[in-house]
């Protein structure tokens, strides 16, 4: 798990604004039912969060609100419905059994099932995907499948991951299929994945030709985007900057694009 229960979003509260937020079921193209969270304030673009390898929880709703207060529609989501159900989990759950359980297929048609829901009533919507983790390498995955992205973010994914979830190959492997521009936030100091894959991942990019940029904050270790790592606000408040200068740049609305479930 990157978050502690009680962490929260490093994002600038905006007090006073209409926000509306729900739970929601949504049901992908197989059949599978899962559990995700919307955050709306009638955004014209929009996000689909991806989260860490213990699913949807607490941060990553406060994240779809944090989104939805600047202006951008969220649907965070699950990706255990096929294996732990739908329903709210302890603190103490036994994640890691459902991580490993987890196929490709199922979580791009889980991530186009939120994608087809952000585009319900407009086709053309650009829509992100922003992962972290286990998601921030699902969301480089995205970014090489079919759904019309506007742009895959991730923070501190590994490019180098193969497996998890099965069927994924490296995300090294297929920079070439990458269909729309991709955003890496990483910790320089993350015993995980060292800065030489950093590089490597960076290298493939450009060689690729594809729009991106790989960012490393230097003494930063993983999970850093968190309000209680006090002494990385500024590695935080700088790359939620570039999150949002990546989707402004990104987010014009394109040919009408439609995701089906």
């Amino acid at each position: 798990m990157c978050f502690d229960l009680d962490s929260s979003p490093p994002i600038p509260h905006i007090h006073g604004g209409s926000v509306g937020h729900r739970d929601l079921v949504l049901t992908a193209s197989d059949g599978n039912e899962f559990a995700a969270f919307e955050a709306t304030d009638s955004g014209r673009i929009g996000v689909v969060v991806l989260p860490d390898v213990r699913g949807l929880y607490r941060f990553y709703e406060e994240l779809a609100l944090r989104f939805a207060e600047h202006g951008y529609d969220a649907v965070a989501i699950d990706y255990f419905g096929r294996t732990a159900g739908i329903g709210k989990r302890d603190a103490d759950w036994d994640y890691m059994p459902e991580v490993r359980a987890t196929t490709l297929a199922g979580v791009t048609a889980d991530v186009r099932a939120a994608v087809a829901h952000l585009r319900s009533e407009s086709p053309d919507r650009p829509v992100f995907v922003v992962g972290f983790c286990f998601g921030g390498s699902n969301s480089w995955y995205m970014a090489a499948s079919d759904l019309g992205l506007a742009g895959a973010i991730g923070f501190y994914g590994n490019p180098d991951r193969e497996g998890v979830p099965d069927g994924a190959p490296t995300v090294l492997s297929i920079v070439e299929d990458f269909s729309c521009p991709v955003l890496a936030l990483q910790g320089g100091a993350d015993p995980g994945i060292p800065v030489e894959m950093d590089a490597r991942f960076r290298a493939a990019i450009e060689e690729a030709g594809v729009i991106g940029e790989v960012v490393v904050y230097p003494e930063a270790p993983h999970s850093f985007f968190d309000r209680k790592f006090e002494q990385f606000a500024d590695e935080s408040a700088d790359a939620w900057r570039r999150v949002v200068e990546f989707i402004e740049s990104n987010g014009r609305p394109s040919e009408p694009v439609i995701a089906t479930v």
